[in-house]
């Protein structure tokens, strides 16, 4: 049998499950011919086509504006307020602990810091206190940077406003390649960029933007690495494969120029992630399944026999591959506690007998036990907080942290208010939950393996905090943090579904409904615009208590819609 007859004979009950459009694409293929050149039946092609990987002026130019919005509002002030506000206090004196001795110091001792969160994260806030400098008055530091003088402030939330730059820039393109758009991708990277608790979480020295840029750029890795198996199995079927063969006659040819060298980047990216926070850990089941479900489809859509076992049979050696890239690189970012002998539990100590002096086996001794000991401490986190919350409340926004208050200066009324509120912009995520309805619905309805990407994705962030609510941790609203671009995508999916109908996009309208169906493109897309105008105008309105802008008390008190759940 030849690999077109089999492609055909295997893709004939499969009614689009592999290549539905997205809701959203930009267009929909003409249709083809029963079967293309080169004996590859069209139905084959289309479900192994990916985006093609060319420069587009056009889309990197509205990529450009977007990332530009997202970097001007991020930026532009960014030295306010002066000091440090929430746990600046302890990762921007971390951070600094870092670049000067490679561990965090606590300089009011003279003695290493006991921390409870792996190392990256400071160590990229601390980057920042390199190149701009670094002063804390408490403890006598006043250091100049390398680059120039300026504020302290600017100096450790410099490196959280590159990430949360970065993360925009990475939604945008992620958001293209998934929809098929460029349009739908911009509006994505906007939602990101005009979210109020993105926009604090980058304008704060905290570590959850750094844990949201790793967990969303592995995601993209994947993303990258679907393509270019599909695009692999496609050029071995128009070179002749017959998928039915046994071994690797039937299998694309090998070689290193092969190797799913972007899942490997995604076992990086992932374990730089959990360099940051712990809860990345999280992702790790959701990406690999994700990897293993795309392998699956695109051997069922090039016609192999048994796609499930040869699936596994194929990649799961190189799924573990991608662990052990993960643990490496994990350990890696412990280098700076690894070569020093300062670090908190790095040597042996009277009194605790599970700490040895051994080379590099003591070493990593010591650090397994320190990580003992940080686990336990998050497993008895259980004390109250003014801020805490519980998962069920986050995407409802019901109750945001404060990071900053003041009432002092002058505003021009009797008395003032000026507030940095972790709440993100009301309009968008109060779509969160109809979205993720919608998702759901429409994913099913199209067969549409996006959905059920992203729907995973969202999964992997927020669900596991609501098992740890059953022992009554305490947690707060930002550890949704890696979940958020996955929520802005799941609100994307949908509003594409509205502007583009499914009956156009299947080529299903009859010559006397192409007026209907431009009209309904038209209202669709009349919703979406108005949509992101009263997003825009939303995050406008909330824009002071984002950045902590001195305002009127009454006009801080109008802002705060939930009344004491936001004060």
């Amino acid at each position: 049998m030849t690999s077109a007859s089999t492609a055909q004979s295997a893709s004939a009950g499969q009614t689009g499950s592999e290549h539905a459009g997205a809701a959203g694409d930009a267009t929909e293929a003409p249709e083809a011919p029963p079967t293309s050149n080169r004996g590859v039946p069209a139905i084959v092609r289309r479900r192994l086509a990916t985006v093609e990987a060319r420069l587009d002026g056009y889309s990197w130019l509205a990529t450009a504006v977007v990332v530009a919005i997202a970097a001007i509002v991020r930026f532009v002030g960014l030295s306010g307020p002066k000091g440090k506000v929430f746990d600046e206090i302890y990762y921007a004196r971390d951070a600094w602990g870092l670049v000067e001795r490679g561990v965090e110091w606590n300089y009011k001792d003279n003695a290493a810091s006991y921390v409870v969160h792996p190392p990256l994260g400071k160590w990229l806030i601390g980057l920042g206190e390199w190149a701009f400098g670094y002063a804390d008055a408490e403890h006598n530091i006043s250091v100049p940077g390398h680059l120039m003088t300026t504020a302290p402030e600017f100096a450790w939330r410099f490196g959280a406003a590159l990430a949360g730059t970065l993360s925009v820039l990475l939604l945008v393109r992620i958001g293209r390649r998934l929809f098929r758009s460029t349009v739908l991708g911009c509006a994505a990277g906007l939602l990101l960029a005009l979210d109020g608790f993105h926009l604090v979480l980058s304008r704060t020295a905290l570590l959850d933007i750094f844990l949201l840029l790793f967990v969303l750029a592995a995601f993209g890795a994947l993303v990258l690495d679907r393509d270019a198996r599909r695009r692999r199995w496609s050029r071995a079927l128009d070179a002749g494969l017959d998928p039915t063969l046994p071994g690797r006659a039937g299998r694309p040819a090998g070689g290193w120029r092969n190797w799913p060298w972007w899942r490997l980047a995604a076992g990086a990216l992932l374990g730089c992630a959990c360099s940051v926070k712990w809860s990345a850990i999280y992702f790790l089941p959701a990406f690999a399944l994700l990897a293993l479900l795309w392998e699956v489809g695109v051997r069922r859509s090039a016609g192999v026999p048994r796609p499930w076992r040869e699936a596994l049979r194929g990649e799961l050696p190189w799924l573990a591959l991608a662990g052990v890239v993960m643990v490496v690189t994990y350990v890696a970012t412990w280098s700076g506690w690894l070569l020093s002998d300062d670090g908190y539990y790095r040597r042996a100590v009277p009194g605790n007998p599970a700490l040895s002096d051994t080379p590099f086996i003591g070493a990593l001794n010591n650090l397994w036990e320190y990580h003992k000991a940080a686990y336990g401490f998050h497993t008895q986190l259980d004390d109250e907080h003014k801020y805490q919350s519980w998962p069920w409340q986050w995407l409802l926004l019901g109750r945001p942290v404060a990071f900053y208050w003041s009432g002092e200066g002058a505003c021009g009324a009797p008395s003032c208010a000026a507030e940095i509120l972790l709440l993100g912009t009301p309009l968008l995520w109060w779509s969160f939950l109809p979205a993720l309805v919608g998702a759901a619905w429409i994913g099913l309805a199209r067969r549409d393996w996006r959905a059920g990407a992203i729907l995973l994705c969202v999964a992997a962030g927020l669900l596991p905090w609501f098992w740890f609510a059953l022992d009554g941790r305490t947690m707060f609203s930002f550890y949704a943090a890696p979940a958020l671009p996955f929520l802005v995508l799941a609100v994307v999916y949908v509003l594409g579904a509205i502007a583009t109908p499914a009956t156009a996009r299947a080529g299903r309208a009859s010559a006397g409904s192409d007026d209907d169906v431009a009209e309904r493109r038209l209202v669709g897309s009349i919703a979406v615009g108005a949509y992101l105008l009263l997003f825009t105008l939303c995050f406008a309105y909330f824009y002071p208590i984002f950045v902590g802008k001195l305002l009127p008390y009454a006009e801080w008190s109008a802002r705060m819609w939930l009344d004491g759940r936001w004060i």
